[in-house]
């Protein structure tokens, strides 16, 4: 919990007052000492208190004055301390956006938060899910570490500022993710708190990122913060490019089902939540949240988190015999989940193993995300959760070759273009097409 505490400068001025000083202690070796720019005389501060004479009402004023503006500073600071990353914390932060205050109250600003206080709210009150909330968070933290580097980059000052933000800023911030694997290099410093170093980012992990700032500035000038529209005048890349979305087969899936993993009883259990999933067809976030509570006469009955907020419905799944049988399997009194989930990294590295245990090693054909070319992986390799989702989904639509019917099942919206890939997928399709001249 980050704590303020008022110091006196030994310094004393030409007018015999010396400058009230904030020690602010954020964390763990963080504890910057913070120049209020107010002045008193030293005899009226004690022990961090203002001492107010009763006879000279004058400068009794004075002193309330400076009293209530050093108490608005403090809770300024604190409110930054508690909401700004870790990456950002600095006496020279801490300065800059008190400095910004100042300057946006000279000028009768009606908003003076700062950028990092904005998006925070932004968050809150859009009321995402958990999932969504992890990923703007990693979007502020790189929008943190951006900062500096132009700081450092440019030898000037460089603040995040939703009222000055440009297209040229958001094009040199696309040129920063796409390169921040080889900045890191050139600037260790930035990542001193960095929890890792960065990856090689993909064009469709870049889209995503700018989208998400896209939103948040959209949001900005829906609420009249500002009427700067950057992405207005944007003219990089806006659009995800996916290969043809692989599956496994029914006989596949149910090879892994079969398969004797008794030797190994958490890696069987991680492989039946597997053979769950592929026979619902959840995503991971919603799979994980699931309860006994979700299951409803013979059907898993849930609200996709993903479209929570634009598309609210119920998707209703009935059991697959296979399916119950994995819950009773894993029922246990109490039970605060439905199944033994562990993590989400944890669990695609269950089922890359499972894979490979199983004899499920085809090659496939898939986009490289960072180079965007194809080319051919083990499927055991690159096997994940959402491996889980599309072979619900490739399947049934192998199946019944409804789209509609299947969406219903999958949570797919009508003229979902990440349904609509589904239609190239299927061998047997094209066969009895060609059959047909």
């Amino acid at each position: 919990m980050a704590t303020t505490r008022r110091e006196l400068s030994r310094k004393v001025n030409s007018t015999g007052k010396s400058e009230i000083i904030l020690r602010l202690t954020v964390g763990r070796g963080i504890q910057p000492r913070i120049h209020t720019s107010l002045f008193i005389r030293p005899e009226r501060f004690r022990n961090g208190t203002i001492v107010k004479p009763r006879t000279d009402r004058a400068e009794a004023a004075d002193l309330q004055h400076i009293e209530s503006e050093l108490t608005a500073i403090e809770q300024f600071l604190l409110s930054i301390a508690t909401s700004a990353p870790k990456e950002m914390m600095s006496r020279q932060f801490f300065c800059r956006q008190l400095e910004m205050r100042r300057h946006a109250r000279s000028r009768h600003d009606a908003a003076v938060e700062p950028f990092h206080t904005l998006f925070d709210s932004f968050l809150t009150r859009r009321n995402f899910s958990t999932w969504r909330v992890k990923r703007y968070h990693v979007l502020l933290r790189t929008l943190c570490r951006y900062q500096a580097y132009r700081t450092m980059r440019d030898g000037n000052t460089f603040d995040l500022d939703v009222a000055t933000f440009t297209a040229d800023d958001i094009t040199d911030f696309e040129t920063f993710l796409r390169n921040e694997h080889e900045i890191c290099r050139r600037f260790p410093q930035l990542y001193d708190n960095a929890e890792k170093r960065p990856l090689p980012r993909g064009n469709n992990t870049i889209v995503c990122t700018l989208n998400a700032l896209r939103a948040f500035f959209n949001w900005c000038y829906s609420r009249q913060i500002t009427d700067n529209r950057p992405f207005a005048r944007y003219h990089g890349i806006k659009t995800e490019v996916y290969g043809t979305p692989y599956y496994i087969t029914i006989t596949e899936r149910n090879i892994i089902a079969e398969t004797d993993l008794s030797h190994d009883p958490r890696l069987a259990a991680q492989r039946d939540i597997f053979i769950f999933q592929c026979l619902v067809g959840c995503r991971i976030s919603d799979l994980m949240r699931l309860k006994h509570t979700n299951i409803i006469a013979g059907a898993v009955e849930y609200i996709a988190g993903k479209t929570r907020q634009n598309h609210p419905y119920v998707i209703r799944v009935p059991l697959h015999p296979q399916a119950a049988a994995i819950i009773e399997r894993y029922r246990v009194a109490d039970a605060t989940s439905l199944l033994p989930f562990i993590s989400p990294q944890r669990y695609n590295n269950a089922i890359k193993r499972i894979f490979k245990l199983c004899g499920i090693t085809r090659p496939v054909t898939v986009l490289n995300p960072v180079t965007g070319r194809e080319e051919q992986r083990p499927i055991n390799e690159i096997a994940a959760s959402h491996l889980a989702r599309r072979t619900f989904v490739g399947n049934l639509y192998k199946k019944v070759k409804d789209p509609s019917l299947v969406g219903k099942l999958s949570g797919h919206k009508d003229g979902s273009k990440a349904f609509a890939r589904y239609r190239d997928i299927d061998e047997e399709m094209k066969r009895d097409l060609i059959n047909l001249l």
